[in-house]
């Protein structure tokens, strides 16, 4: 049977895993009485909450005895690493483009990864059934960023189909009411663009692990393209560890893709796209080849880590009341599992103590780990993320990001000078009936607390899009922190009506009435630059003219809600999140108010002194 490799790339939210359905459903492979969900490959419960794709998957369709393997990548900035890897398993792409936003931050950097790895773009222009899209523009948009890339003259003449989807139908006509049920033009233009995979089936054996996957049973997984060869189940073959040093094993588990489902097979042609088993201490970038034919592909290059934060095991108060696991030993094996299978991530273990220093691609990547351990009944205190410095040639130097932003053009002045004090350098300005799109070079940590601050700021309309850019000479001055105090807590109990009414007139709470709080518990925001101990817990005395309904007159005001993200953004150095199952509580580093009060005169002295 023929094969096609491609991979679906695009920006975030225009419409990849979507399509992937419309795919999968316009090709047969599912049953006529199957129940089909809303972005079917999405099956991580946060990818679907999120409505992002956090994990490549990998899936299969046939169409007229020609396999089709197509991998459906991640379109956030945090998880771009596994976009550049799966570049290398495929010889062709799909480039969604929204008809309606054209092309985004996103779509630039794909597209530039597929065209340094000379891959083939086949641009499918979606959502054209949006009201005010523009499927013309957007095709001229993909047209001047290839220019821009200097792609030669053959890839300038690209295929281009029109498709909705949502409603699963497409066409190869720009016009909407051309559009008919299926996906049969995107499978033909696959067919004829799409080359056929760069392998040598009468070849050894050579294998490479673009992507990971961890299973309890049998170790790690490496997910690639098989370029030489047949592969069997008990075949030794030869690992060329990426410091050049081999180790032989034995395949224990091949698996090939069909549909939603991962199919244990006994042999894979060469070309195709497969998941081998057998040997737990394989990385993504070495290369597996027969026994005495030692030939390695080259080396794919793994993201490093930009952002970095401590993990510890929770010290509250309220430590083990939520979760079922809570000691040091279960929260290491926990991360060490996520590496296994995640290679842009790191771990390492802070000396004498029970915290270590976790390092990802972004505040959603980290984010992301944070709340799967909590769903899984951790608990744990993360701290405030910050970027991981560099040194460059003899130069300190900090990540840097592009920075996309459309707002209706009355918020411009408030965003403008918001960034300003942020250490961004403005690159362009376009207003277009009413909305304005800022382009910025910003250092990352200007970015660290600023989406909270952006939905405040634009009352919820803006669009905010950024992605890695490159390291530069550190920023001199202090960005990132909040500049405004928090309301603390000085004793431990349930908050009270009586209390939380007397301290909302100093700020905005983040509880309600009935929350456990303890000593040095954030429990709301001060008006003012600096940090006020407050009394949540007080009943009211008790006396002998107290009225009977006096408590159900008092009138709260409606408290802010932090989410988890929030919580991140929002806190300072000084401070911690207390994740568990069932809640997540910001609070200071040092609880009794005291202790907290020396260490806070000791760090002013020391300021003074510098």
């Amino acid at each position: 049977m023929k094969i096609r490799n491609i991979a679906i790339i695009a920006h975030v939210d225009h419409g990849k895993t979507t399509l992937v359905n419309s795919l999968l459903t316009s090709s047969g492979t599912f049953r006529e009485n199957e129940t089909i969900q809303d972005r079917v490959l999405d099956s991580n419960p946060q990818e679907r909450e999120r409505g992002i794709t956090i994990l490549a998957k990998t899936t299969s369709i046939v169409y007229k005895d020609t396999k089709i393997n197509i991998v459906d990548t991640p379109g956030h900035a945090d998880f771009g690493g596994e976009v550049e890897r799966i570049m290398h398993m495929v010889d062709g792409c799909l480039l969604l483009v929204d008809a309606f936003e054209g092309t985004m931050p996103q779509t630039r950097f794909v597209l530039k990864n597929a065209l340094e790895n000379h891959i083939k773009p086949i641009v499918v222009i979606n959502k054209i059934d949006r009201p005010n899209a523009d499927p013309q523009k957007a095709v001229d948009e993909v047209l001047d960023l290839l220019i821009q890339f200097g792609a030669s003259d053959d890839l300038l003449d690209f295929p281009v189909v029109y498709a909705s989807a949502l409603n699963g139908t497409s066409s190869l006509s720009p016009n909407p009411e051309d559009q008919k049920p299926g996906m049969e033009p995107i499978f033909e233009t696959i067919l004829k663009e799409i080359p056929e995979p760069q392998c040598d089936p009468e070849g050894p054996f050579r294998f490479q692990p673009a992507l990971l996957d961890y299973n309890g049973f049998v170790g790690r997984i490496g997910i690639g393209t098989i370029r030489g060869g047949k592969a069997r189940i008990g075949d030794i073959v030869t690992d060329i560890r990426l410091d050049g040093t081999t180790k032989d094993f034995k395949i224990m588990k091949l698996y090939t893709f069909s549909g939603l489902h991962r199919v244990e097979v006994e042999e894979v042609e060469s070309g195709d796209i497969c998941a081998i088993a057998g040997y737990n201490e394989l990385n993504v970038g070495e290369t597996f080849c027969a026994p005495g034919y030692l030939n390695p592909l080259p080396k794919l290059r793994v993201d490093e880590p930009t952002l970095q934060m401590e993990f510890g095991t929770n010290s509250s108060p309220l430590r083990g009341q939520d979760g079922k696991f809570v000691t040091a030993r279960v929260i290491e094996d926990r991360l060490y599992q996520e590496v296994q299978r995640d290679v842009s991530l790191r771990y390492s273990r802070i000396p004498n103590s029970e915290s270590w220093v976790v390092s990802g691609r972004g505040e959603l990547h980290l984010g992301v780990l944070i709340e799967t351990m909590r769903r899984e009944g951790y608990e744990l205190e993360v701290s405030k993320p910050h970027v991981i410095i560099k040194e460059i040639d003899g130069k300190k130097c900090e990540p840097y990001e592009d920075l996309q932003i459309d707002v209706p053009s009355e918020f411009v002045g408030d965003i403008m000078e918001t960034l300003g004090t942020r250490g961004a350098q403005m690159i362009d300005m376009v207003e277009n009936a009413g909305q304005t799109r800022l382009t910025y070079v910003i250092p990352s940590r200007g970015l660290l607390g600023f989406v909270n601050n952006f939905l405040t700021l634009t009352k919820g309309y803006g669009i905010i899009n950024h992605t890695f850019k490159e390291y530069r000479p550190l920023y001199a001055h202090n960005v990132g922190e909040r500049t405004i105090g928090v309301l603390v807590s000085v004793d431990k109990g349930d908050a009270t009506p009586y209390s939380i009414e007397k301290v909302e007139d100093h700020g905005t709470m983040f509880i309600t009435p009935g929350t456990l709080c303890y000593e040095g518990m954030i429990v709301g925001e001060h008006r003012y630059p600096v940090d006020l101990v407050v009394n949540v817990t007080a009943l009211k005395p008790q006396t002998n003219v107290r009225s009977s309904n006096k408590d159900q007159t008092v009138v709260l005001k409606s408290p802010r809600k932090m989410s988890l993200e929030a919580c991140l953004d929002y806190i300072n150095s000084d401070e911690l999140v207390e994740v568990t199952p069932n809640a997540f509580r910001m609070r200071k580093k040092i609880l009794p108010t005291a202790e907290r009060k020396k260490w806070e005169a000791k760090q002013k002295a020391l300021k003074e002194e510098d």
